[in-house]
């Protein structure tokens, strides 16, 4: 099993592969916490490790080289595991998230103990995600502390242990990365911030050959979730919608129309993130149930 706990900044296909891997093979990933584990006391502010701004927000352990992986195939990662250190990081910022003006500036430490969390005496079962996974884009690069196309900072509390995500592959060996854990995190992550907090990430990947996908996708037990980004929401609804309704008119054979009408029925929006102005995205996930007769979405 190849460990990888080297880190960058940046989704970006002239970042050199830390290391190659075949498909199948079982990879560990060890990033630090979206602050790069320097936020070490209450008594310090966010702004004070992220002085220069998001450019050193998110640092994603990788990239790993898939082989074989080439463009215009789809990279799928299986969250086998997520792993968590005893303590995590919650705090506000400047000008983030909607009562931020109302907020004062301030940083908790939050313990991690038995598969709980304590914040202010409350105790409650943590859920380990993570916030930033994705591939190389084929064009400029891209901070780990926004989203795309590629995935990248999704911020998807479905992306934990027993999810499967798709990405599309855009260069050559697809160039693997993912960190920004969050030991639980709510929708919407509304003052900017989950319980940020170091670990591990165990995962596996797979190879689906010559099959088109424009956006990452999120497989649960029970859905199938496009991922989405644009500056406002309906823009990102209507970009998730169009995906959406490809893949499903691809498995049904329906019309588009149809499809339109059930997915209006079945289907449902939820917010990934949306803590702007620190973040310049709507970031959502558009999500269908698995209904038996269908045959799966991807692949």
């Amino acid at each position: 099993m190849k460990v990888i706990h080297q880190s960058v900044y940046a989704f970006d296909k002239a970042n050199a592969p830390v290391c190659s891997a075949d498909v199948g093979e079982v990879l560990l990933f060890q990033p630090m916490d979206c602050f790069s584990n320097k936020l070490v006391s209450e008594e310090m502010q966010i702004a004070d490790v992220l002085a220069t701004g998001f450019d050193v927000a998110n640092p994603a352990a990788g990239p790993v080289y898939i082989n074989g992986a080439e463009p215009g195939d789809v990279l799928a990662v299986d969250i086998l595991d997520i792993r968590v250190a005893d303590v995590g990081t919650v705090g506000t910022m400047a000008g983030c998230g909607p009562l931020a003006d109302e907020a004062e500036l301030r940083v908790k430490k939050v313990a991690i103990k038995d598969g709980f969390a304590e914040f202010n005496g409350v105790k409650f079962p943590i859920d380990p995600m993570i916030g930033v996974i994705g591939t190389a884009p084929a064009g400029e690069p891209v901070m780990c502390g926004s989203p795309g196309l590629h995935g990248g900072n999704m911020d998807s509390k479905l992306i934990r242990k027993g999810a499967r995500v798709y990405f599309p592959v855009q260069v050559p060996g697809a160039l693997l990365q993912m960190g920004d854990i969050h030991a639980a995190m709510g929708d919407a992550e509304l003052c900017g911030t989950g319980v940020e907090i170091p670990g591990e990430i165990l995962v596996k990947t797979s190879l689906i050959k010559n099959f088109e996908l424009n956006m990452p996708v999120t497989e649960t037990a029970t859905h199938w979730w496009v991922n989405a980004c644009a500056m406002d929401y309906e823009e990102t609804l209507k970009i998730a919608s169009e995906e959406l309704c490809r893949l499903l008119m691809n498995v049904t054979g329906w019309d588009k129309t149809d499809t339109y009408m059930y997915m209006s029925i079945q289907s449902d929006v939820q917010i990934n993130q949306a803590c702007k102005p620190c973040s310049l995205f709507m970031d959502l996930r558009f999500g269908t149930p698995k209904l038996a007769g269908f045959k799966p979405l991807i692949g």
